[in-house]
């Protein structure tokens, strides 16, 4: 029998295997040691017991501005981008019902991009500097993701959406969402094209602490409103008439959730751009490890998620030193076989 953890306050519960719990304490002590790893690799290393020197206020100097003003932005940016992306692509596979979803290949992050680039190029003063608060980076990137997702759910209203048909919408939304990408680099001034193009690929180059104070309170408002409400997704696996049966909104929950997501992908690709197979890749091994309750599926998702990114980002920065790779292609490199993998398991089931 399965040992289990509960914990009950007013008006909410949650029940957790004791397993899965272990588990999301793994991740998040291998997340710290990510983040002290992050942090301290650079033109000066810095061991990781000196990092924690520094975020527990012990550090020399010298330390503390390397940690705290040159590298640690840019690595929280990862974390959280890569967890509204990971979260942003458990909600997808449970309210679209196809473990092929996720906010790149459905053409939310494409709906994103559009729309941050398009603020990035049109209002900008000719230089580097935008004319219009920073805030209205995610903003915009949030319209543009919700138009797509819509479309998306409208879409999905009546029989679903099967495996192949989501790929085809998906290229179609994506090839659409790119189009205009383009389009919008064209019209805009020529220093922002190179930019835009890395940005686009997924890269956290150049991250400051006014982007991370302006993520920061979509990713605390939104991720536990997502976890508060888990429940109410696994009762949406049991299909439209048991949760309907259960007392549950069906249709209100999954546009409640459509929302949730949409708001996470825009804050995720308003500073770390259009990184891909987060969304795709996350929630299917966090379903290896915690199984498939959304109770742990969704912090180990963002645990993985934010592993995810802060290694690909890594690894673009330390690879090759004299030339910084996006960490969207090294998440590329590891999630495009795993989606083919995915896509012939669908295919061999039906």
């Amino acid at each position: 029998m399965k040992k289990m953890w509960s914990w009950r306050m007013k008006g909410f519960s949650m029940l957790v295997e004791a397993k899965a719990l272990w588990t999301l304490m793994i991740l998040a002590a291998i997340a710290l040691l990510v983040v002290c790893v992050s942090v301290g690799v650079g033109d000066m290393y810095i061991a990781p017991q000196d990092v924690l020197k520094v975020f527990l206020g012990w550090g020399n100097a010298y330390h503390t501005l390397v940690v705290e003003t040159l590298r640690l932005p840019r690595v929280l940016i990862a974390l959280l981008s890569g967890a509204g992306l990971a979260v942003s692509g458990a909600i997808l596979q449970a309210v679209i019902r196809n473990p092929l979803a996720s906010p790149d290949l459905i053409g939310i992050t494409g709906g994103a991009t559009v729309a941050a680039v398009a603020v990035l190029t049109f209002f900008s003063d000719g230089a580097t500097s935008l004319v219009v608060p920073l805030y209205w980076v995610p903003l915009a990137a949030f319209g543009g993701a919700m138009v797509v997702a819509l479309l998306m759910y409208l879409l999905s209203l009546r029989q679903g959406i099967t495996p192949f048909r989501l790929i085809l919408l998906g290229i179609g939304f994506y090839t659409a969402m790119q189009a205009f990408t383009n389009l919008v680099i064209l019209l805009g001034p020529e220093f922002r094209a190179v930019q835009s193009k890395t940005w686009i690929t997924g890269s956290v180059y150049g991250s400051n602490w006014e982007q991370v104070m302006i993520i920061l309170p979509w990713m605390v408002i939104f991720l536990p409103l997502i976890f508060f409400f888990a429940r109410h997704l696994n009762v949406q696996q049991l299909g439209d008439q048991v949760a309907t049966g259960l007392g549950g909104s069906v249709h209100r929950d999954r546009v409640l959730f459509l929302f949730l997501s949409t708001a996470l992908t825009g804050a995720s690709v308003a500073f770390a751009g259009g990184i891909s197979f987060v969304g795709l890749l996350a929630p299917h091994a966090a379903r290896k490890l915690v199984g498939s309750s959304y109770g742990a599926l969704l912090p180990a998702s963002a645990l993985l998620g934010s592993i995810y990114v802060m290694l690909a980002d890594l690894l673009g920065r330390t690879l090759y030193a004299a030339h910084e790779i996006p960490a969207g292609v090294f998440t590329a490199v590891i999630g495009a076989p795993y989606f083919i993998y995915l896509l012939i398991q669908s295919r061999n089931r039906t």
